[in-house]
């Protein structure tokens, strides 16, 4: 099976696709902006790269969500749902974490059949 590489960096690839699977890095959105504006910019390159790769948000298999702070569960979430396609929402994790700088408030990682 080949191996195809996304927006490649010298630590990571923004996007790996192994068979009819894509696998995105962690996206971030523009530091020091609010948990809304973070999560719309994140669910942006989502899309962009899903894009490129050759699927869509209709097809993400699972999502793994990082917030620096759980009290803006809420606002992520307001984002979130009107993103998502409700006939096809994936297996889904959110957590807390402190993240690579305290300017960011919202990490998502997400997986996503071709």
């Amino acid at each position: 099976m080949s191996i195809r590489r996304i927006e490649v960096g010298p630590r990571m690839s923004q996007a790996v696709i192994h068979g009819n699977t894509v696998y995105l890095a962690g996206q971030v959105g523009g530091p020091g902006k609010s948990v809304t504006e973070q999560t719309k910019d994140v669910l942006a390159a989502v899309d962009r790269l899903l894009k490129e790769a050759g699927t869509d948000k209709s097809k993400l298999l699972q999502a793994i969500i990082w917030l620096d702070d759980m009290k803006d569960f809420s606002e992520m979430n307001a984002v979130w749902d009107s993103w998502v396609d409700p006939a096809n929402t994936p297996a889904r994790a959110t957590g807390e974490a402190k993240l690579a700088t305290p300017e960011y408030k919202v990490e998502i990682i997400v997986t996503a059949a071709l």
